[in-house]
């Protein structure tokens, strides 16, 4: 692994990714600005000129209420888009990496989704990484890592980044006490990333998070007590949030088949311990 091609290079995964892999490989980082992956011609392009061992796609259209009034832009960044680039690295004879999300189940399981589940999508943002998903497996060397409520990196924005945010200011922060989730530390998923390129790990579909499984309200209540300081946390069900798309309620992705190839990773606690602490 010498070359490396990260789309997405300037969001909360992309860029940390960019930063890990930057010591020991040349990385040709591209943001949304620099590339539109949609665009066949110019992916098909870029990859040419670069010819990479790697191309990591971290570029994805994340507003999950806004993909069900456009959904020409979620099936452009998230499906059209992953085909486009993986089309463009199997002519490179690349290996693909491709991230996708816990949206393409139904929220309607009692235990963590194992990756044979089958997935069953509830709103167009699920429905358009669903597709990706099928689009970067046609490739033949190709890895679709599932991830879930990732946080830290840069830009902060995620929901664990809100709540933290929100805590350590005084505020009053509402999470759901009946969605339960299985976070995922953009540092642990890049090194994920990294450990299954670094020992050509069998290709195919994996859950990449965080081990254990917890409520959104157990995280506030987490970062609270790490903070060291009272906080006002209010526990709302997902049934009395108006959203325009429908979220899976328990969505909890088992990181098992990731274990069973050698990657562990670490409980969500310890990953919520090392974020707060070193931010």
């Amino acid at each position: 692994m010498k070359r490396v091609v990260v789309t997405g290079a300037a969001g909360q995964l992309g860029s940390t990714l960019v930063a890990r892999l930057s010591p020991r490989c040349e990385v040709f980082p591209f943001t949304r600005a620099d590339l539109d992956i949609a665009d066949d011609e110019k992916v098909r392009a870029a990859l040419t000129s670069i010819a990479p061992d790697v191309v990591i796609n971290c570029a994805a259209y994340n507003d999950v209420d806004g993909a069900e009034s456009n959904a020409a832009a979620a099936l452009a960044a998230n499906s059209i888009g992953v085909r486009a680039l993986a089309r463009a690295a199997a002519s490179a004879k690349a290996t693909l990496v491709h991230y996708s999300t816990d949206f393409v189940f139904d929220g309607e399981a009692t235990a963590p989704y194992r990756e044979s589940d089958p997935p069953r999508p509830l709103s167009t943002y699920g429905l358009s990484k669903l597709l990706g998903e099928w689009f970067a497996l046609e490739v033949p060397s190709a890895y679709v890592l599932r991830v879930e409520s990732l946080f830290g990196g840069h830009p902060a924005k995620s929901s664990v980044d809100k709540i933290l945010a929100g805590l350590r200011a005084g505020q009053s922060v509402r999470v759901f006490h009946d969605r339960t989730v299985t976070p995922s530390f953009v540092d642990d998923v890049a090194a994920a990333t990294e450990q299954m390129l670094t020992a050509r790990a069998p290709f195919g579909l994996y859950h990449c998070v965080n081990s254990g499984t917890v409520t959104w309200l157990g995280i506030a209540e987490k970062i609270a007590a790490l903070l060291g300081r009272e906080a006002e946390i209010v526990a709302v069900s997902v049934n009395d949030v108006k959203l325009r798309a429908r979220r899976p309620q328990y969505c909890a992705l088992s990181n098992q088949k990731l274990a069973s190839i050698g990657v562990t990773m670490p409980r969500w606690e310890e990953a919520i311990e090392r974020y707060v602490g070193g931010t």
